[in-house]
């Protein structure tokens, strides 16, 4: 009887890693609200088979901070691969997403600006319906977003911000906020993004917006000699 109870538990628990690591983020987030998203959309947000990579490519329209003033913070964010002082317009695109093992969407966002190149790096998850997104090479900005679909679109907005200092989790207070809107142009099919970053008191300090193609491929780095 026993074997048979740590057996049952064992398919329980590769039940809910199978489920998690075939399903999307946006998946478990959205539940059957999912479906409501354009068909484009759905590609985009749906899951990614390992060993595949999903690649959006494009050019955004402009991409920046609002205010000068924030280019030391921003200096420094930009040695960790969130966020960046520098401003552009018809900026090309380059996005990676790839999932691993943990059923975690990992993102590669390049901003080819002129003089030099940017990266934007995140890792998203879910906890409790929401979606947890870790921002820069360590993860140290944590961004606690929730989710909907409107009118065949997703918007992505922020309840909750917190820092990661070694294991140590400490909330911030709400002095900023994140929405991203992603929606797909009929005429075109071209997806298109609109992402901000909002300050108490002085409104918008950072936005990208653009258009971009989708699609997903073999991976490459996956397939190299050690990767």
């Amino acid at each position: 009887m026993q074997g048979s109870v740590v057996l049952s538990e064992h398919v329980q628990f590769f039940v809910r890693w199978e489920s998690r690591v075939t399903r999307s983020v946006y998946e478990r987030a959205l539940g059957e609200r999912f479906a409501e998203l354009a068909p484009a959309l759905r590609r985009y947000c749906g899951p990614i088979p390992t060993g595949r990579v999903g690649i959006a490519e494009g050019a955004y329209e402009a991409v920046g901070p609002r205010w000068r003033i924030l280019r030391p913070i921003l200096h420094a964010l930009a040695a960790r691969d969130v966020l960046f002082p520098e401003r552009g317009t018809d900026v090309p695109l380059a996005v990676e997403n790839r999932y691993d093992a943990r059923g975690t969407l990992r993102a590669i966002r390049s901003f080819r600006l002129p003089g030099r190149e940017r990266r934007m790096l995140d890792a998203m998850r879910v906890e409790r319906g929401a979606l947890v997104d870790r921002l820069g090479r360590r993860g140290g900005l944590e961004v606690v977003l929730d989710a909907q679909v409107v009118d065949g679109g997703l918007v992505l907005a922020s309840r909750a911000l917190a820092w990661h200092v070694g294991r140590r989790r400490v909330p911030l207070p709400p002095v900023a906020s994140v929405e991203v809107r992603e929606r797909v142009d009929d005429r075109t099919g071209l997806q298109h993004v609109d992402a901000r970053v909002r300050a108490a008191l002085v409104g918008e300090v950072f936005r990208y917006t653009g258009a971009f193609a989708y699609r997903v491929e073999r991976d490459a780095a996956a397939s190299a000699p050690g990767g």
